[in-house]
């Protein structure tokens, strides 16, 4: 095929002489191919290009090629770190191409000058380790160009000081703040708008096309090619910014808001402070309808209980006359006005959210400790999709290493409204026969058996032994993840990692450079997570990832697809699940020269019909049911390592 690309990943092509240790593969050049001709035509592709095809290169050469404006969304920050510091460079070197590309990541991720001065000359709460981190960005703040946070490897992930030195789109000043010419994420959009390429990740997508709701927001210009790499991500994330939410916590940083004008600017309006403080006060109370501990439920069913209507009524009528005051003095206090937009929009989502008969969407609530949130989540984004795709002259491509179920792309197309697209599915090349060995242990509980959790233990002390460590123990719930954080230490003698310890990038890290380190993760660790070589060389799933049936949004998702006549567990639970173990396994194998072993105790995977859809969509790894074959192939394993 005489293709531009073709050119580039020839044995002898642009890549293979720029780019040292470069070898064109088969399957990388057809994804390619595939990219190109999508963008030419203005056309939608679905592509799963397995485990080491090289996607990466192979939607960026086309893309760059194509001389179109171009946005590329990825999953998280880290991969879009990745893609702009590592990938692009790389290949716009190779092509020499006279690009411009920008790196743009939502609002929470640029230093707010104004609020960093602000909190800085009065820090907010005398707490030694909050004033330590705000030197340390004080600091930086003279030094950084971007103001990106992420140049901050120094400062804990989770700090104290972050939130006091970035903006919220309720507490920006916008063209108002003193050193509006300098803002940071001012510059970052101001860059984005300007560039050929555009690195965002999901969530800021869609954040800004719920902005808008037609076309493009303000954020991302008007791009020609559109790309999303990680896009088994996109149908959650979608849906949630499709809906509606509403939060108590949200409500109450407004109180706090109106109450300090009441207190200062405005004190002469003595109902002001008041009425703020009762909302603030009935939020709290209703927060006591709900259970003590944090849960997620269903908001209609809850909705029904005569005290929960008492509740929100009460919580209205304080709104209402909140509302009443707010506008009565309007014009004379620039906080104050803004203050009044917020309460309009808020007031407006409860109204949504309080509309509990309507149908198509599922409505569900979630309680933190001291909050309650309430979503409003579309059951199905095709038919809005299918409208943004298909609307104007764009190119879409849509790419990961685990879209398919069964062999078939039916189940994502339909989900997303692509069922015009063109697919394509490339296997990986590695040799997975050779490189890996599949193992379902025999004589395993059932997974809700209470005798899971010692048959566990006894099973992963057994490997973790054979292979000194260098494992990902992979858990579908914290419940287990901590019961076997608390007992697996003091039964193995290699260094033990818990997800939540401390941030992952640091947790990675740590266990890379300790060579001999066991990491037990739940859902972040499934995914996005690249170890290559000897330093993981085996990964235990304790059981087949279904959703927890007690998630509002599965319950809602499979109600509607029952109604439709259609099973739920085949057409709603069953491909989820797949897709989220095709992410786990992904993590043993990223290289060609990479070996392990990987374990799943799960016996549905062999007693029940629907563990061949699942091993059908794994890669063709040698298959076993004895532990002891997989501990003599890890003993293997490391004697040829020593």
């Amino acid at each position: 095929m005489n293709t531009k690309s073709a050119k580039v990943f020839a044995e002898n092509g642009t890549l293979a002489q720029q780019i040292p240790g470069f070898k064109p593969r088969a399957a990388q050049l057809a994804m390619a191919n595939a990219v190109e001709k999508a963008i030419q035509q203005d056309g939608a592709l679905v592509v799963e290009a397995g485990t080491g095809t090289g996607k990466t290169y192979a939607y960026l050469v086309p893309a760059l090629l194509s001389g179109k404006k171009v946005v590329l969304s990825t999953g998280t920050k880290n991969l879009q770190e990745q893609l702009y510091f590592r990938d692009l460079p790389t290949v716009l070197q190779a092509l020499a191409l006279p690009i411009t590309i920008a790196l743009l990541k939502g609002r929470s991720n640029y230093l707010c000058l104004f609020r960093l001065e602000q909190h800085y000359q009065h820090v907010p709460v005398a707490d030694p380790q909050l004033i330590a981190d705000l030197s340390l960005i004080k600091k930086w703040s003279t030094e950084t160009q971007s103001g990106d946070i992420g140049e901050l490897t120094y400062i804990a992930e989770d700090s104290k000081a972050l939130p006091f030195v970035t903006s919220t789109t309720d507490n920006c000043l916008g063209k108002d703040c003193p050193v509006y010419e300098d803002c940071h994420l001012l510059k970052a959009r101001k860059e984005a708008q300007g560039a050929d390429l555009v690195v965002v990740n999901h969530h800021l997508f869609f954040a800004d096309l719920a902005l808008k709701d037609t076309g493009f927001g303000e954020l991302l210009p008007d791009m020609e090619v559109v790309i999303f790499d990680e896009a088994h991500q996109i149908p959650d994330i979608a849906s949630e910014y499709f809906g509606e939410h509403f939060s108590t916590r949200v409500l109450q940083d407004l109180c706090k808001d109106i109450e300090l004008v009441g207190k200062g600017e405005l004190k002469d309006v003595i109902q002001l402070s008041k009425a703020a403080d009762k909302v603030a006060s009935l939020t709290r109370d209703w927060r006591l309808q709900f259970a003590t501990d944090p849960s997620r439920g269903n908001w209609r069913q809850a909705y029904q209980k005569p005290a929960m209507q008492t509740a929100i009524t009460r919580i209205n009528d304080a709104l209402d006359m909140l509302y009443q005051i707010v506008k009565s003095s309007l014009g004379r206090s620039q906080t104050l006005d803004s203050c009044y937009e917020r309460l309009a929009q808020l007031k407006g989502q409860l109204v949504k959210l309080l509309q509990v008969e309507q149908t198509g969407v599922s409505l569900w609530f979630e309680t933190s400790k001291l909050h309650v949130g309430l979503h409003l989540t579309p059951l199905s984004i095709a038919d809005k999709f299918h409208k943004l795709v298909f609307a104007e002259q764009r190119s879409w491509i849509f790419t990961s290493a685990t879209l398919s179920v069964d062999e078939g792309f039916s189940h994502y197309q339909q989900q997303m409204g692509l069922t015009g697209a063109d697919t394509l599915l490339l296997e990986s090349p590695f040799d997975y026969a050779k490189q890996a060995l599949l193992c379902v242990p025999r004589f395993m509980p059932e997974p809700h058996e209470p005798a899971m959790a010692h048959a566990l233990l006894t099973m992963a002390i057994e490997l973790i032994t054979a292979n000194n460590g260098r494992c990902f123990f992979l858990f579908t719930s914290h419940r287990m993840l901590q019961m076997m954080a608390a007992t697996l230490p003091e039964q193995i003698r290699q260094p033990v990692l818990v997800q939540g310890s401390t941030g992952k990038r640091l947790l990675l890290e740590q266990f890379v450079q300790l060579e001999n380190a066991v990491l037990l993760g739940t859902g972040s660790f499934w995914e996005g997570v690249d170890v290559r070589g000897d330093t993981l060389s085996c990964v235990i799933i304790d059981k087949l990832p279904f959703a927890s049936p007690d998630d509002p949004l599965l319950q809602a998702r499979s109600e509607d697809c029952a109604m439709r006549g259609q099973d739920p567990f085949a057409e709603v639970q069953l491909p989820q699940a797949v897709i989220t173990l095709k992410q786990g396994v992904g993590r043993l194998i990223r290289d060609v020269t990479d070996r392990g072993v990987l374990v799943i105790c799960d016996n549905r995977l062999v007693t029940r019909p629907y563990g061949a859809t699942f091993l059908k969509s794994l890669p063709p790894m040698r298959r076993t049911r004895d532990l002891a074959e997989a501990s003599a192939f890890l003993k293997q394993l490391q004697q040829g390592n020593t």
